[in-house]
This record gives structure tokens, C-alpha cells and sequence, in this order.
């Protein structure tokens, strides 16, 4: 103990304030991560449908779709979050807290999550597609019995790795009034105390870790 006071004495000092921010950081992750994933998913699905070559070919909705999924993913997270302040005050009447960051988080990661997905699909060989047209499939079971199942693997990676960076953002809206590990290493860092910074450094690479050893798993098991 004597040894932690040493190194550590902010982060004993403040420590019955970390479980309520990495509880706000989870849940946080989890809520953006699932309606991110949701919609990144049938943006995916749409858009490799909808090109040149696809099973419902549609060039104006694929140019829309890919245009605004560029447009989104080139815009720093740092700016989006307070140039969609405006929409979270419509939906949610705040811009701080859980709340507040759901709005940015979410828009800034389902563009991402489509590229994700998108490139997933793209790696399916084009002969189980086309195998899939001759025997009579609809676009509806193509979609669902070839897309969505033939590369679990490959979207499992991509979910894996929209979450880690989904942390990091979560990280970002802390520094806004979001609240989480975030919020705690950026209020606490200005004021000089550095342990809180570094503890929190620790806490979110432990749990990209566990992040990256679940889809790491899922992908060995999924994978045939």
C-alpha cells in the first residue's frame, strides 16, 4: 500500500470514481456498437448488392450510399462531435453525458462498420454468387445464405476491429462532458495528476485486449 501511495496516491485518492467510468465507457461501447453495427451491416449489404456487378445492380442508390459513406469517414471524429451537437439537442435535449455522445458515436461509426462489412462480402468467391443465381436463389437468400454467411470470419474481424476504434472515440466524447475513462484521464491529466492518466491508459488497453481475444476466438470457431 505504502508502495501505491507513492506511485499512485491520486488514483487511491479517486479510486471509487473508476467503476463508474469504465461502467459509462461499456456502456457506452455497447450501445453504439450494436445500433452501429445494425445499420454499418445494411449499409454493407446495400452497397454490394447495388454496384455494377451486383445481384440488384442500382448505380444511382450505389453513388449516394458510397459518396455519403466517404463523405463520414473522412471527417474527423474530433469535428463531427461538435458539428452534430445540433442533433443530439433535437433527439436527446442534451449534448453531455451517455446521451449526448450517442449521436456522434454512432453516425462517426456506421460509415466505418459499412466499409467493414462491404469488404468482408467482397472476399466471398464470385463463383458461390454466381453458383447461387444459376440454382435459382433469390437476391433475399443470396443475400442472407451466401453474403451473410460465407465470410462469418472475415465480418467478425471487422466487428472486432470497429470496437476497438469505437474506443477511442468513446475516449474523444469524454472530452466534451461524455463521461467515462475518457473524461477521467483528460479532466484529471490537465490538473497535473498524471497516475490517473496512465491508470486510465492501462484500463483501455485491457479492454481492447479482451476485445481482440473474444474475436480472435469467435473467428477460430467460425472459421471452416
Amino acid at each position: 500500500m505504502d508502495i501505491l501511495t507513492n506511485i499512485a496516491p491520486n488514483v487511491l485518492k479517486y479510486i471509487d470514481q473508476f467503476p463508474k467510468a469504465i461502467l459509462d465507457t461499456l456502456i457506452m461501447l455497447a450501445l453504439s456498437g450494436i445500433i452501429s453495427i445494425f445499420f454499418g451491416l445494411i449499409l454493407g449489404v446495400i452497397v454490394v448488392v447495388t454496384r455494377k456487378d451486383g445481384i440488384l445492380p442500382n448505380k444511382w442508390v450505389y453513388f449516394i450510399l458510397d459518396k455519403i459513406i466517404n463523405l463520414f469517414r473522412s471527417i474527423p471524429f474530433i469535428i463531427l462531435v461538435p458539428m452534430l451537437a445540433f442533433l443530439s439537442r433535437l433527439i436527446f435535449k442534451t449534448t453531455i453525458g451517455i446521451s449526448g455522445a450517442m449521436v456522434p458515436l454512432v453516425v462517426g461509426t456506421i460509415p466505418f462498420v459499412a466499409r467493414q462489412m462491404e469488404s468482408s462480402m467482397m472476399e466471398i468467391p464470385e463463383g458461390i454468387v454466381e453458383a447461387s443465381i444459376s440454382m435459382g436463389m433469390s437476391p433475399m437468400q443470396i443475400i442472407f445464405q451466401v453474403y451473410l454467411k460465407e465470410n462469418i470470419p472475415g465480418m467478425i474481424r471487422g466487428i472486432t476491429i470497429t470496437l476497438i476504434a469505437l474506443i477511442g472515440q468513446i475516449a474523444i466524447v469524454g472530452a466534451v462532458g461524455a463521461g467515462g475513462l475518457g473524461d477521467m484521464a483528460i479532466r484529471y491529466g490537465q490538473r497535473f495528476m498524471y497516475d490517473i492518466t496512465y491508470t486510465v491508459v492501462i484500463l483501455i488497453l485491457i479492454i481492447i485486449s479482451i476485445i481482440q481475444s473474444i474475436g480472435n476466438k469467435l473467428v477460430e470457431k467460425t472459421t471452416h
